[in-house]
């Protein structure tokens, strides 16, 4: 039997592996921290390039400061000092009806409000009047990383998990895994497992048997 002893991989600002990022990243620890005007930022990228983990990492910070925090996914919460919802290109009109009055009740109140999505606002397929909410504020692309970026972020993975992942292993996982970020990270995640099960190192041979267990059929 495996036991769960791997450490818990929380997402947050420090081990976000920033890229072309240093702008959107600096001005959400400003808007966090409230050291700066604007605390309405959307946030907008491909699948797997990032804004998930720095919605969910803002929603944490404010909570470990103190305040009251809360990050969904395609639904709109109650209001809360920090809030964030991620995926908005997936609210029914009803929802897109409250995330109206949220941004609206957020800036009366002084509290931050993070939104995400795959678009720019300009391109979302939501109601007029939220669609220029969501392009009054701050608006950032997450850029996507590149093979060494993602090296990086593999290799934090790993630390962050108590192993070691040798370059071979890394280079091996990104020449024939999947693009995403975080298929990549589940993938070395599995392999963790595979090795504490047979407690033997990482090693492409393994990462290979995982990868060939990971195809559909």
């Amino acid at each position: 039997m495996l036991l769960g002893i791997a450490p818990e991989w929380i997402p947050t600002l420090e081990n976000f592996v920033v890229g072309r990022n240093v702008e959107l990243l600096s001005a959400l620890r400003h808007a966090l921290a409230g050291t700066q005007g604007e605390r309405m930022l959307y946030v907008w990228g491909d699948a797997g390039g990032g804004k998930s983990h720095l919605l969910q990492a803002s929603a944490g910070l404010a909570l470990a400061s103190g305040q009251s925090a809360i990050c969904t996914c395609g639904a709109v919460p109650e209001a809360a000092q920090v809030v964030a919802v991620d995926d908005v290109e997936k609210l029914d009109d009803e929802a897109q009806v409250a995330l109206f009055a949220l941004y609206n009740r957020q800036r009366e109140n002084g509290g931050m409000l993070l939104v995400g999505g795959r678009q720019a606002p300009a391109f979302l397929s939501l109601r007029e009047d939220l669609r220029t909410r969501l392009g009054w504020g701050l608006v950032y692309q997450v850029h996507a990383l590149n093979d060494t970026e993602k090296a990086q972020a593999l290799e934090q993975h790993a630390m962050a998990r108590g192993f070691e992942l040798t370059t071979e292993v890394t280079t091996y996982l990104l020449r024939h895994g999947r693009r995403d970020l975080p298929a990549l990270l589940a993938t070395l995640d599995a392999l963790d497992e595979l090795c504490l099960r047979l407690k033997r190192a990482a090693s492409v041979p393994l990462l290979k048997e995982v990868m060939r267990n990971d195809q559909p059929g």
